[in-house]
Order: structure tokens, then sequence, then C-alpha cells
């Protein structure tokens, strides 16, 4: 049977997966998408690792030159993504169930709830928690720089520079503005494309299925191919970018708590530890592995977060979720807005990024949110991707961030806000008591989750190499579990958390052309399906 005779968009038969997979030493790949990712992957490895002082110098032009050439295309990306994902729940077409009519959800909305979560965004609310907040507060963007009276930067919020009140608004709403509608719209949108062509066709669960409509069998031939070596691409560097951060907090965290020395030589032991917990999880399986997993992180993350909204400055936080929230919903269109700014830095050096990360991260964040979404509706889903996730970044970013502004403010904690972006979550920590305790959860915290990321991303990547079978063999992901802590250690060895970054948009950047291509998709096999239900 050919894969021309198994494909019936229109009518939602079924595919059959796997037919021009090719079964080699017990593993069993999709030709040509494995083998060119795989050879490509392991050559980078191996010309970073020879050429070590090039490749760093590489990288640290290659971040600034992507994000000041493709600032405002980013920028003007994330918010088409955000106003077709709205525009969905608004629309009768949010009354889709993906997987069909009968279908009924896999997993409770708790469980469902915390793999989004562990997946999506945790490595990364560790790191920039405080971070991202401090920095903020700290530079031109939170108000502080005065010129002969007057502002001279850009800001969202009126008030006089200076105005440590204003300051912490202006913070707050950017930082929020980097972990909320964006972020989770990008996701939203490709998890839905993969889920609902995979449960209402009848298609694989790969990248190259969501441009059928627009395809047509073109997917299965070399077009298809280059979509989903991409994806591939995409999800293994803006994965190890997450590693890397990661790598860079924990190892930050044992070194506050145990005195244990920041060198390279420790941060690729802890990577390689870190890995092989991973692999435990890898070959545990998705509910034994990840699921038990994301569940205990979820425990541990709030127990974290309960800590200190009860030791930090309690009615400052409570009250600071409603003002901060009100900044960004009042702020969203001007830091939206790609035109005109003046705030090049921000715009290019934190906006920028994080739109390209995200959208690296999307394949990987996107199809495993699908392989656990089956039987929500496209509302359902789409409220519960975007808007529960915003709402859980808004309190998290309000807890640690706030009490990390306010001990600035109040208690002139110059230290926390000085520190080294990987150690101000200690930093902030210390202020408070049980700091032992806390900042070992911490660390746990950021461990499992660099473990549920190596998990899930080896779960994604395998299943776009095996063609789009979700259970193709262990083998497999072990690989590619191996492979995301190799190229982490590569790339921090190589040049650090830039070169990271450097990689994460690199992929980025060619990314969301893709991604703009398949929300016009997606809405034709949305109203196809709509017709379909309507005619009976």
């Amino acid at each position: 049977m050919s894969q021309t005779e198994a494909t019936d968009v229109e009518s939602g038969s079924d595919f059959e997966v796997g037919q021009d997979n090719v079964q080699i030493m017990g593993l069993d790949v999709h030709n040509p998408v494995f083998f060119v990712s795989a050879v490509i992957i392991v050559a980078f490895v191996i010309i970073t690792l020879m050429f070590g002082e090039a490749s760093a110098n590489f990288f640290s032009w290659l971040r600034p030159a992507l994000t000041n050439s493709f600032d405002w295309p980013l920028l003007m990306a994330g918010n088409i993504f955000v106003l077709f994902s709205l525009a969905l729940v608004v629309t009768p077409l949010g009354s889709i169930r993906l997987g069909g009519t009968e279908a009924r959800p896999d997993y409770t909305y708790m469980g469902w709830f915390a793999m989004l979560f562990a997946a999506g965004m945790g490595i990364g609310l560790m790191f920039f928690g405080v971070s991202e907040p401090l920095s903020h507060y700290a530079s031109s963007f939170g108000g502080a720089v005065v010129e002969n009276g007057a502002r001279t930067d850009w800001a969202p919020l009126a008030g006089a520079a200076g105005d440590a009140e204003a300051s912490r608004l202006n913070a707050m709403a950017a930082t929020i503005f980097h972990w909320g509608l964006h972020p989770w719209a990008i996701y939203a949108v490709v998890a839905l494309a993969l889920a609902f062509f995979s449960y209402n066709r009848g298609l694989p669960l790969t990248l190259r299925s969501a441009f059928y409509p627009l395809l047509g069998e073109k997917v299965w031939g070399w077009p298809g191919h280059v979509i989903d070596t991409l994806a591939v691409f995409a999800t293994l560097f803006g994965l190890a970018t997450s590693l890397g951060f990661g790598a860079e907090q924990a190892m930050a965290g044992l070194n506050f708590l145990f005195g244990i020395g920041i060198t390279d030589t420790a941060k690729i032991v802890l990577i390689l530890l870190i890995t092989a917990v991973a692999l435990v999880s890898v070959m545990a399986g998705l509910d034994a592995g990840v699921k038990r997993l994301s569940e205990i992180n979820m425990v541990l993350a709030f127990l974290l977060l309960g800590f200190v909204l009860l030791a930090g400055p309690t009615a400052i936080i409570v009250s600071g979720f409603f003002e901060n929230t009100v900044a960004y919903v009042q702020n969203l269109l001007p830091l939206s807005n790609p035109f005109g700014r003046e705030d090049t830095n921000f715009m290019q050096g934190w906006t920028a990024f994080y739109w390209a990360w995200w959208i690296s991260w999307s394949p990987f964040v996107g199809m495993f949110i699908a392989r656990v979404s089956r039987g929500r509706t496209v509302r359902e889903f789409v409220i519960c991707v975007i808007l529960v996730p915003t709402v859980v970044c808004i309190i998290w970013m309000s807890t640690f961030g706030g009490s990390a502004i306010d001990q600035v403010i109040a208690q002139g904690n110059e230290a926390v806000k000085n520190a080294d972006q990987a150690v101000m979550l200690f930093e902030m920590l210390k202020s408070y008591p049980m700091t032992q305790i806390a900042s070992f959860i911490g660390i746990v915290l950021v461990i499992v989750f660099f473990v549920t990321s190596s998990d899930s991303g080896s779960l994604v990547i395998d299943t776009i190499t095996a063609g789009g079978k979700v259970d193709a063999p262990v083998a497999q992901r072990v690989f590619w579990a191996t492979f995301e802590g190799v190229v982490a250690i590569v790339l921090l060895v190589g040049g650090g958390l830039g070169a990271l970054q450097a990689a994460a948009v690199a992929t980025g950047v060619p990314f969301a052309a893709l991604l703009l291509v398949m929300i016009w998709s997606i809405y034709k096999g949305l109203m196809e399906e709509h017709r379909m239900l309507k005619s009976g």
C-alpha cells in the first residue's frame, strides 16, 4: 500500500503510520529524516569541539546578528499566534473535539496541567523567575536612567524616572509579557495542528502532517522531509538551551549550598549525571516516567512557591499579583508593538530572543501537548493551554520577582540585584528562614525539570524521526536523550550560554515562517471539519 492510497484527509480515514520506515539494528527509523538529522548533529558536535575558539566567536556574533535583523518579524509573528488562538475560542470552530465527537480525555485536568507546565517552561521559570524582573528593574527599561531631569528610555507605564513603584510595575509587566500569552500561543498553534491532523484526520504525528491541506501528497516527499528535519533541529537546539540554563543554575545552587566549584568539568559531570537519570525515565515510558516526574515536580514547585509566599512579603505579593496583571494587560499593546520602538535592547536582547527560543521549542512542546490532549475540544484546549499557564506564570513571577524587588526596595539588598543570574534565586532565599532547605528544593526542582524536559524532548524527536510512530523502540529515545545532553555540553563548553542562545535563535527564526504558514493550514482543516459535522 502506498502513502497516497492510505491517505484520505477529507474523509478522515486512518493513515498507516511508519510505512516508509526502515528497520536497522533494532531501530525503526523514518528514512531519510533520522539519518540526515543524526549525521548533521553528530558532525556539528565534532566540528564545534575541533574548532572551539572559532566556534565560540561565531556563536557570540550569531545571536545579536539574528535578533537585530529579525526583531520586528519575530514580534509580528508572536502577535499573529495570539490573535489566531484567541479567535478560535470565540468562533464555532472551538466546538470541534480533538479525536472526534466520541473522544474523551486520557488524563485528568491535574495530570494534564502538570505535564503542560513541566514540559513548557519549567527550567526557564526557575532561572528567570528572580533574575528577569530584577534585570528589568535595574535597567533603563525600569525607569532608572535620567538625563537632564528627563527620562531617556522608553517604558510603557507613566511615572517619574527613579520612581520605585513605577519601575517595579514596568519590570513585572515586561517579565510577564515574555511568559504570558505569546509563548503559550506559539505552543498552542503547533500542538493544535499536530493533534487535529493526527486524531481527526488519521495522519502521522509529525510536523509534515500539519501542512497536508496546503501541500497534499507532497508532504510524503522531500518537502515533508525538510519540514520534519527542521523540526528535529529546532527541538534539539531549543531544548539544549534550556538544559544549559538548568545546568548553570543547578551548578550555582550546589556551589551556594555545598561550595562545589563552578568549572566546565563540574558542569559536564552534572549534565551527564542528569542525562543518565533522564535515560531511566525514558525507559520507564510516558505514564511511568514523564507523567510521574511531572506530578512530583508540580508538588515541589508549589511547595517552594508557598514557602516564598509565606516567608516573604505576603501582602505585597498578593496585591502585586493583581497590580502586575493589570500592568501587563494595560501595556500588552505597547509591549507587542514591533515598530517605532526606542527600547532596542529590550526588543532585541530580550523579546526577539525569547520569541525565537519559544518557536524553536514549539515542535517539542507542541507535540508533547498534542500527545496528552486527545479528547479536548478546540476551545477547551486553547483556553487551558494559553490562559491557565499564563495565570500560573503571573503568580510565579509575582511571587519570586516581586519578593526579590521588595528586598531591593525595602531592605536595600544589593547582593541579590548584583548577583549572577544563575545565583539570584539563591541570594533571594538567603534572606528567609530555612534557606538551606528551600535552596535544596530549588536545586531538586531544576534537576527534575531538566529530566522531564530531556525525557519529553527525546520522545518528541523520536516520534518525528520514526515517521509519526509513538511506540518506536526505546533504543531510539535513548539515542536522542543522550545526544541532547551531548549537544548541551558541547555548546556550553564551546561558548557558554551565549552559544546555546545563538543555536536556539538560529533554528527559531526560519521556523517562525513555517509556523505562520501552518496557521492557514489549521484554519483550512478546521473549516472542513466544521462543514463535515454540520452536514452530519
